[in-house]
Protein backbone atom coordinates (compact mmCIF):
# COMPACT_ATOMS: atom_id res chain seq x y z
CA UNK A 1 0.00 0.00 0.00
CA UNK A 2 2.80 2.39 0.99
CA UNK A 3 4.40 1.82 -2.75
CA UNK A 4 1.17 2.91 -4.11
CA UNK A 5 0.60 5.72 -2.38
CA UNK A 6 3.89 6.81 -3.31
CA UNK A 7 3.71 6.25 -7.05
CA UNK A 8 0.53 8.32 -6.81
CA UNK A 9 1.19 11.34 -9.54
CA UNK A 10 4.48 9.56 -11.12
CA UNK A 11 4.27 8.87 -14.45
CA UNK A 12 5.22 5.66 -16.44
CA UNK A 13 8.14 5.84 -18.17
CA UNK A 14 7.87 3.60 -21.34
CA UNK A 15 11.11 4.57 -23.19
CA UNK A 16 12.98 2.06 -20.66
CA UNK A 17 10.48 -0.41 -21.13
CA UNK A 18 11.04 -0.25 -25.04
CA UNK A 19 15.01 -0.18 -24.51
CA UNK A 20 14.50 -3.19 -21.92
CA UNK A 21 12.27 -5.03 -25.23
CA UNK A 22 15.67 -4.49 -27.24
CA UNK A 23 18.23 -5.90 -25.19
CA UNK A 24 16.19 -8.91 -24.23
CA UNK A 25 15.07 -9.38 -28.08
CA UNK A 26 19.25 -9.27 -28.44
CA UNK A 27 19.62 -12.20 -26.02
CA UNK A 28 17.42 -14.25 -27.69
CA UNK A 29 18.34 -13.77 -31.21
CA UNK A 30 22.04 -14.74 -29.92
CA UNK A 31 20.62 -17.85 -28.34
CA UNK A 32 18.86 -19.10 -31.31
CA UNK A 33 20.78 -17.99 -33.89
CA UNK A 34 21.44 -21.83 -35.24
CA UNK A 35 18.24 -22.98 -33.91
CA UNK A 36 16.44 -23.12 -37.41
CA UNK A 37 19.91 -24.35 -39.14
CA UNK A 38 21.06 -27.02 -36.90
CA UNK A 39 21.84 -29.38 -40.11
CA UNK A 40 23.39 -26.47 -42.46
CA UNK A 41 25.04 -25.62 -39.19
CA UNK A 42 26.65 -28.85 -38.01
CA UNK A 43 27.92 -29.46 -41.61
CA UNK A 44 29.62 -25.85 -41.95
CA UNK A 45 31.29 -26.06 -38.86
CA UNK A 46 32.28 -29.87 -38.88
CA UNK A 47 30.54 -31.07 -36.18
CA UNK A 48 27.97 -33.30 -35.00
CA UNK A 49 24.16 -31.41 -35.15
CA UNK A 50 23.94 -32.47 -31.05
CA UNK A 51 27.18 -30.13 -30.71
CA UNK A 52 25.38 -27.36 -33.12
CA UNK A 53 22.07 -28.20 -30.09
CA UNK A 54 25.21 -27.02 -27.20
CA UNK A 55 25.14 -23.81 -28.65
CA UNK A 56 21.52 -23.44 -27.52
CA UNK A 57 21.60 -25.63 -24.34
CA UNK A 58 24.52 -23.74 -23.00
CA UNK A 59 22.34 -20.98 -22.61
CA UNK A 60 19.37 -23.32 -19.82
CA UNK A 61 22.78 -24.91 -18.42
CA UNK A 62 24.67 -21.26 -17.30
CA UNK A 63 21.55 -20.08 -16.43
CA UNK A 64 20.54 -22.73 -13.61
CA UNK A 65 23.72 -21.77 -12.41
CA UNK A 66 23.35 -18.10 -12.38
CA UNK A 67 19.97 -16.84 -11.57
CA UNK A 68 20.27 -16.39 -8.20
CA UNK A 69 22.88 -14.49 -7.66
CA UNK A 70 22.04 -12.43 -11.02
CA UNK A 71 18.43 -11.78 -9.23
CA UNK A 72 20.06 -10.51 -5.89
CA UNK A 73 22.37 -8.33 -8.02
CA UNK A 74 19.55 -6.66 -9.28
CA UNK A 75 17.56 -6.15 -6.59
CA UNK A 76 20.03 -4.62 -5.27
CA UNK A 77 21.91 -2.84 -8.03
CA UNK A 78 19.60 -2.89 -10.59
CA UNK A 79 20.83 -0.44 -13.44
CA UNK A 80 23.84 -1.78 -13.05
CA UNK A 81 23.38 -5.06 -13.53
CA UNK A 82 20.48 -4.55 -16.32
CA UNK A 83 23.22 -2.66 -18.28
CA UNK A 84 25.78 -5.28 -17.50
CA UNK A 85 24.13 -8.04 -18.99
CA UNK A 86 23.44 -5.53 -22.14
CA UNK A 87 26.85 -5.17 -22.68
CA UNK A 88 27.83 -8.58 -22.17
CA UNK A 89 25.48 -10.03 -25.02
CA UNK A 90 26.78 -7.45 -27.35
CA UNK A 91 30.24 -8.24 -26.43
CA UNK A 92 29.22 -12.16 -26.65
CA UNK A 93 27.68 -11.32 -30.51
CA UNK A 94 31.02 -9.86 -31.47
CA UNK A 95 33.14 -12.89 -30.39
CA UNK A 96 31.42 -14.85 -32.57
CA UNK A 97 32.92 -12.97 -35.33
CA UNK A 98 36.56 -13.39 -34.45
CA UNK A 99 36.54 -16.29 -36.33
CA UNK A 100 34.76 -18.29 -38.63
CA UNK A 101 34.93 -21.64 -36.38
CA UNK A 102 32.77 -23.74 -33.60
CA UNK A 103 35.34 -22.55 -30.80
CA UNK A 104 34.64 -19.40 -31.17
CA UNK A 105 31.01 -19.96 -31.35
CA UNK A 106 31.00 -21.37 -28.68
CA UNK A 107 32.97 -18.55 -26.93
CA UNK A 108 30.39 -15.96 -27.92
CA UNK A 109 27.90 -18.04 -26.98
CA UNK A 110 28.85 -18.75 -23.27
CA UNK A 111 29.59 -14.87 -22.80
CA UNK A 112 26.39 -13.82 -24.07
CA UNK A 113 24.66 -16.82 -21.71
CA UNK A 114 26.76 -15.40 -18.74
CA UNK A 115 25.09 -12.15 -19.35
CA UNK A 116 21.40 -13.74 -20.30
CA UNK A 117 20.37 -14.08 -16.14
CA UNK A 118 20.59 -10.75 -15.47
CA UNK A 119 18.47 -9.14 -18.53
CA UNK A 120 15.48 -11.31 -18.11
CA UNK A 121 15.45 -11.80 -14.61
CA UNK A 122 15.08 -7.93 -14.89
CA UNK A 123 11.77 -7.60 -16.51
CA UNK A 124 9.65 -7.93 -13.59
CA UNK A 125 12.44 -5.20 -12.23
CA UNK A 126 11.92 -2.79 -15.10
CA UNK A 127 8.01 -2.42 -15.04
CA UNK A 128 8.35 -1.97 -10.63
CA UNK A 129 10.66 0.72 -11.09
CA UNK A 130 9.36 2.54 -14.62
CA UNK A 131 5.54 2.22 -14.66
CA UNK A 132 2.81 2.86 -12.49
CA UNK A 133 1.27 -0.03 -11.18
CA UNK A 134 -1.84 -0.51 -13.22
CA UNK A 135 0.70 -0.42 -16.48
CA UNK A 136 2.61 -2.91 -14.91
CA UNK A 137 1.06 -6.17 -15.94
CA UNK A 138 0.47 -4.07 -19.53
CA UNK A 139 4.69 -3.76 -19.01
CA UNK A 140 5.36 -7.62 -17.91
CA UNK A 141 3.49 -8.58 -20.78
CA UNK A 142 5.13 -6.15 -23.54
CA UNK A 143 8.42 -6.87 -22.29
CA UNK A 144 8.18 -11.11 -22.19
CA UNK A 145 6.45 -9.79 -25.79
CA UNK A 146 9.72 -8.47 -26.85
CA UNK A 147 11.89 -11.21 -25.64
CA UNK A 148 10.02 -13.73 -27.98
CA UNK A 149 10.52 -11.65 -30.59
CA UNK A 150 14.11 -11.76 -30.52
CA UNK A 151 12.92 -15.40 -31.32
CA UNK A 152 10.99 -14.33 -34.06
CA UNK A 153 14.08 -12.54 -35.58
CA UNK A 154 16.39 -15.62 -35.31
CA UNK A 155 14.16 -17.50 -37.00
CA UNK A 156 13.36 -15.04 -39.59
CA UNK A 157 17.33 -14.99 -39.99
CA UNK A 158 17.52 -18.25 -40.20
CA UNK A 159 15.20 -18.77 -43.11
CA UNK A 160 16.28 -15.97 -45.26
CA UNK A 161 20.33 -17.34 -44.64
CA UNK A 162 20.15 -20.87 -44.80
CA UNK A 163 22.77 -21.50 -46.67
CA UNK A 164 25.83 -22.47 -44.92
CA UNK A 165 27.93 -19.81 -46.89
CA UNK A 166 25.32 -17.06 -45.89
CA UNK A 167 25.89 -17.39 -41.94
CA UNK A 168 28.52 -15.25 -40.94
CA UNK A 169 26.17 -12.78 -42.08
CA UNK A 170 23.55 -13.66 -39.85
CA UNK A 171 25.81 -13.50 -37.18
CA UNK A 172 26.86 -10.16 -38.16
CA UNK A 173 23.35 -8.48 -38.25
CA UNK A 174 23.03 -9.80 -34.74
CA UNK A 175 25.98 -8.13 -33.42
CA UNK A 176 25.00 -5.39 -34.76
CA UNK A 177 21.66 -5.20 -33.22
CA UNK A 178 23.21 -6.54 -29.62
CA UNK A 179 25.28 -3.34 -29.68
CA UNK A 180 22.55 -0.80 -30.47
CA UNK A 181 20.26 -2.32 -28.30
CA UNK A 182 22.55 -2.00 -25.61
CA UNK A 183 23.60 1.56 -26.20
CA UNK A 184 19.60 2.44 -26.97
CA UNK A 185 19.30 0.99 -23.15
CA UNK A 186 22.58 2.94 -21.87
CA UNK A 187 20.86 6.16 -22.71
CA UNK A 188 17.08 5.19 -21.57
CA UNK A 189 18.48 4.35 -17.56
CA UNK A 190 20.52 7.22 -16.93
CA UNK A 191 18.11 8.00 -14.88
CA UNK A 192 17.01 6.35 -11.68
CA UNK A 193 13.38 4.61 -11.67
CA UNK A 194 10.28 7.02 -9.95
CA UNK A 195 8.53 3.92 -8.39
CA UNK A 196 11.06 1.72 -6.52
CA UNK A 197 14.14 2.88 -4.78
CA UNK A 198 17.76 0.59 -5.41
CA UNK A 199 19.80 -0.36 -2.54
CA UNK A 200 16.43 -1.38 -0.36
CA UNK A 201 17.44 -4.40 1.25
CA UNK A 202 20.38 -6.87 2.14
CA UNK A 203 21.25 -9.77 -0.57
CA UNK A 204 20.28 -12.64 1.78
CA UNK A 205 16.77 -11.14 2.90
CA UNK A 206 16.17 -10.63 -0.71
CA UNK A 207 16.45 -14.68 -0.92
CA UNK A 208 14.86 -15.40 1.99
CA UNK A 209 11.55 -13.35 1.17
CA UNK A 210 11.66 -15.03 -2.26
CA UNK A 211 12.15 -18.60 -1.64
CA UNK A 212 10.44 -18.28 1.86
CA UNK A 213 6.83 -18.12 -0.39
CA UNK A 214 5.00 -21.11 -0.57
CA UNK A 215 3.46 -19.50 -3.84
CA UNK A 216 6.66 -19.03 -5.17
CA UNK A 217 7.83 -22.22 -5.05
CA UNK A 218 4.86 -23.73 -6.71
CA UNK A 219 5.37 -21.28 -9.54
CA UNK A 220 9.16 -22.52 -9.61
CA UNK A 221 7.94 -25.98 -10.00
CA UNK A 222 5.60 -25.48 -12.63
CA UNK A 223 7.84 -23.62 -14.73
CA UNK A 224 10.25 -26.37 -14.78
CA UNK A 225 7.58 -28.32 -17.45
CA UNK A 226 6.13 -25.49 -20.00
CA UNK A 227 9.94 -24.27 -19.67
CA UNK A 228 11.12 -27.32 -21.12
CA UNK A 229 8.74 -28.20 -23.63
CA UNK A 230 9.49 -25.41 -25.30
CA UNK A 231 13.23 -25.40 -25.29
CA UNK A 232 13.16 -28.51 -26.77
CA UNK A 233 10.82 -27.89 -29.36
CA UNK A 234 12.93 -24.95 -30.82
CA UNK A 235 15.82 -26.59 -30.40
CA UNK A 236 15.08 -29.78 -32.27
CA UNK A 237 12.41 -28.95 -34.42
CA UNK A 238 13.96 -28.69 -37.39
CA UNK A 239 15.84 -31.96 -37.12
CA UNK A 240 12.90 -34.04 -35.75
CA UNK A 241 10.87 -33.03 -38.51
CA UNK A 242 13.20 -33.45 -41.27
CA UNK A 243 12.46 -37.74 -41.72
CA UNK A 244 9.11 -36.21 -42.21
CA UNK A 245 10.35 -34.46 -45.38
CA UNK A 246 9.93 -30.98 -44.13
CA UNK A 247 12.84 -28.77 -45.20
CA UNK A 248 15.29 -26.73 -43.16
CA UNK A 249 13.82 -23.88 -44.05
CA UNK A 250 10.46 -24.93 -44.00
CA UNK A 251 11.46 -25.53 -40.22
CA UNK A 252 12.52 -22.10 -39.52
CA UNK A 253 9.30 -20.76 -40.95
CA UNK A 254 7.99 -22.60 -39.16
CA UNK A 255 9.51 -21.88 -35.38
CA UNK A 256 8.87 -17.92 -36.72
CA UNK A 257 5.53 -18.55 -37.21
CA UNK A 258 5.34 -20.41 -33.80
CA UNK A 259 7.17 -17.40 -32.01
CA UNK A 260 4.91 -14.83 -33.15
CA UNK A 261 2.38 -16.90 -32.19
CA UNK A 262 3.33 -16.31 -29.27
CA UNK A 263 4.17 -12.82 -29.40
CA UNK A 264 0.69 -12.14 -30.07
CA UNK A 265 -0.50 -14.48 -27.31
CA UNK A 266 2.15 -12.35 -24.92
CA UNK A 267 0.79 -9.11 -25.98
CA UNK A 268 -2.87 -9.83 -25.81
CA UNK A 269 -3.58 -13.00 -23.02
CA UNK A 270 -1.72 -11.79 -20.12
CA UNK A 271 -3.69 -8.58 -19.66
CA UNK A 272 -7.04 -10.29 -20.32
CA UNK A 273 -6.55 -12.95 -17.72
CA UNK A 274 -4.98 -11.15 -14.98
CA UNK A 275 -8.25 -8.69 -15.39
CA UNK A 276 -10.38 -11.61 -14.94
CA UNK A 277 -7.95 -13.93 -12.65
CA UNK A 278 -8.28 -16.96 -15.08
CA UNK A 279 -4.52 -17.10 -14.41
CA UNK A 280 -4.88 -20.96 -13.65
CA UNK A 281 -7.27 -22.44 -15.81
CA UNK A 282 -5.16 -20.53 -18.58
CA UNK A 283 -2.06 -22.55 -17.42
CA UNK A 284 -4.21 -26.00 -17.49
CA UNK A 285 -5.85 -24.98 -21.20
CA UNK A 286 -2.06 -24.39 -22.43
CA UNK A 287 -0.52 -27.48 -20.85
CA UNK A 288 -3.50 -29.78 -22.24
CA UNK A 289 -3.65 -28.17 -25.89
CA UNK A 290 0.49 -28.86 -25.93
CA UNK A 291 0.34 -32.07 -25.21
CA UNK A 292 -1.93 -32.83 -27.43
CA UNK A 293 -0.09 -30.92 -30.21
CA UNK A 294 3.15 -32.81 -29.30
CA UNK A 295 1.15 -36.30 -29.69
CA UNK A 296 -0.29 -35.22 -33.26
CA UNK A 297 3.16 -34.08 -34.47
CA UNK A 298 4.23 -37.73 -32.88
CA UNK A 299 1.75 -39.89 -35.21
CA UNK A 300 1.53 -37.45 -37.98
CA UNK A 301 4.63 -36.02 -38.61
CA UNK A 302 4.42 -33.33 -41.53
CA UNK A 303 5.20 -29.50 -42.53
CA UNK A 304 1.13 -29.23 -42.20
CA UNK A 305 1.08 -30.51 -39.25
CA UNK A 306 4.30 -29.11 -37.90
CA UNK A 307 2.62 -25.57 -38.44
CA UNK A 308 -0.65 -26.29 -37.22
CA UNK A 309 0.54 -27.69 -33.73
CA UNK A 310 3.68 -25.73 -33.28
CA UNK A 311 1.65 -22.59 -33.99
CA UNK A 312 -1.04 -23.72 -31.05
CA UNK A 313 2.21 -24.17 -28.84
CA UNK A 314 3.28 -20.47 -29.49
CA UNK A 315 0.29 -19.16 -28.79
CA UNK A 316 -1.32 -20.66 -25.65
CA UNK A 317 1.96 -21.51 -24.39
CA UNK A 318 4.58 -18.76 -24.24
CA UNK A 319 2.00 -16.07 -22.49
CA UNK A 320 2.29 -18.40 -19.16
CA UNK A 321 5.73 -16.80 -18.84
CA UNK A 322 4.20 -13.08 -18.46
CA UNK A 323 1.16 -14.79 -16.11
CA UNK A 324 3.83 -16.27 -13.71
CA UNK A 325 5.86 -13.38 -14.08
CA UNK A 326 3.03 -10.50 -13.28
CA UNK A 327 2.13 -13.03 -10.50
CA UNK A 328 5.86 -13.31 -8.83
CA UNK A 329 6.24 -9.28 -9.18
CA UNK A 330 2.67 -9.04 -7.10
CA UNK A 331 3.47 -11.40 -4.31
CA UNK A 332 7.15 -10.72 -3.93
CA UNK A 333 7.40 -6.83 -4.14
CA UNK A 334 10.64 -5.38 -3.48
CA UNK A 335 12.80 -8.83 -3.93
CA UNK A 336 11.15 -9.37 -7.56
CA UNK A 337 14.25 -9.64 -9.22
CA UNK A 338 15.13 -12.58 -7.30
CA UNK A 339 11.77 -13.97 -7.34
CA UNK A 340 11.97 -13.81 -11.35
CA UNK A 341 15.61 -15.36 -10.67
CA UNK A 342 14.02 -18.14 -9.12
CA UNK A 343 11.01 -18.64 -11.96
CA UNK A 344 13.77 -18.39 -14.91
CA UNK A 345 16.05 -20.92 -13.64
CA UNK A 346 13.54 -23.37 -12.49
CA UNK A 347 12.24 -23.25 -16.04
CA UNK A 348 15.75 -23.10 -17.70
CA UNK A 349 16.82 -26.71 -15.32
CA UNK A 350 13.67 -27.94 -16.91
CA UNK A 351 15.10 -26.48 -20.55
CA UNK A 352 18.20 -28.15 -20.09
CA UNK A 353 16.53 -31.91 -19.18
CA UNK A 354 13.90 -32.09 -21.22
CA UNK A 355 16.36 -31.06 -24.62
CA UNK A 356 19.15 -33.36 -23.53
CA UNK A 357 16.76 -35.50 -23.02
CA UNK A 358 15.35 -35.00 -26.69
CA UNK A 359 18.57 -34.60 -28.29
CA UNK A 360 19.12 -38.48 -27.76
CA UNK A 361 16.21 -39.55 -29.48
CA UNK A 362 16.84 -36.99 -32.00
CA UNK A 363 17.35 -39.97 -34.49
CA UNK A 364 13.53 -41.33 -32.91
CA UNK A 365 11.30 -38.77 -33.56
CA UNK A 366 8.00 -40.22 -32.83
CA UNK A 367 9.53 -40.93 -29.17
CA UNK A 368 10.51 -37.57 -28.32
CA UNK A 369 7.74 -36.19 -29.33
CA UNK A 370 5.70 -38.26 -27.02
CA UNK A 371 8.58 -37.66 -24.00
CA UNK A 372 7.17 -33.68 -24.60
CA UNK A 373 3.89 -34.63 -24.88
CA UNK A 374 4.16 -36.44 -21.23
CA UNK A 375 6.43 -33.40 -20.02
CA UNK A 376 3.27 -30.99 -20.23
CA UNK A 377 0.93 -33.53 -18.97
CA UNK A 378 2.44 -34.31 -15.67
CA UNK A 379 2.19 -30.47 -14.95
CA UNK A 380 -1.58 -30.03 -15.42
CA UNK A 381 -2.36 -31.12 -11.55
CA UNK A 382 0.11 -28.41 -10.20
CA UNK A 383 -1.49 -25.89 -12.64
CA UNK A 384 -5.28 -26.63 -11.43
CA UNK A 385 -4.02 -26.41 -7.84
CA UNK A 386 -2.95 -23.21 -8.06
CA UNK A 387 -6.43 -21.49 -8.08
CA UNK A 388 -6.93 -20.92 -4.78
CA UNK A 389 -3.41 -19.25 -3.76
CA UNK A 390 -3.52 -17.18 -6.73
CA UNK A 391 -7.35 -16.12 -5.76
CA UNK A 392 -5.93 -14.95 -2.45
CA UNK A 393 -3.65 -12.54 -3.74
CA UNK A 394 -4.60 -9.02 -3.75
CA UNK A 395 -6.05 -7.70 -7.05
CA UNK A 396 -4.01 -4.92 -8.71
CA UNK A 397 -5.11 -1.00 -8.51
CA UNK A 398 -6.47 0.34 -11.17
Amino acid sequence: MAETQQSVGLRSRWFAIVAFALVGASTQLVWLNFAGVTTVAAERYGVSENAIGWLAQVFPLLYVVLAIPAGLILDRWFRSGLLIGAVLTALGACLRLVGDDYGWLLAGQIVAAVAQPLVLNAVTGITGRYLAEKDRPKGIAAGTASIFAGMVIAFLLAAIFADGNQLPTMLILTAIFSVVSALVLLVALRKPGEHKAEHRRPDRSALKVAWGDSLIRRLCVLAIFPFGVFVAMTTFAQALLEPAGVSGETASTILLVNVVAGVIGCAVIPVIVVRYRAESALLVMSLLLTALACVALAFVPSALMGFVAITVIGFLLLPALPIVLELVERRTGEAEGTGAGLIWMAGNLGGLLVAIVVGLLVDHPMAAFLVMAAVALIAVPGARALRGPIAALEPLER
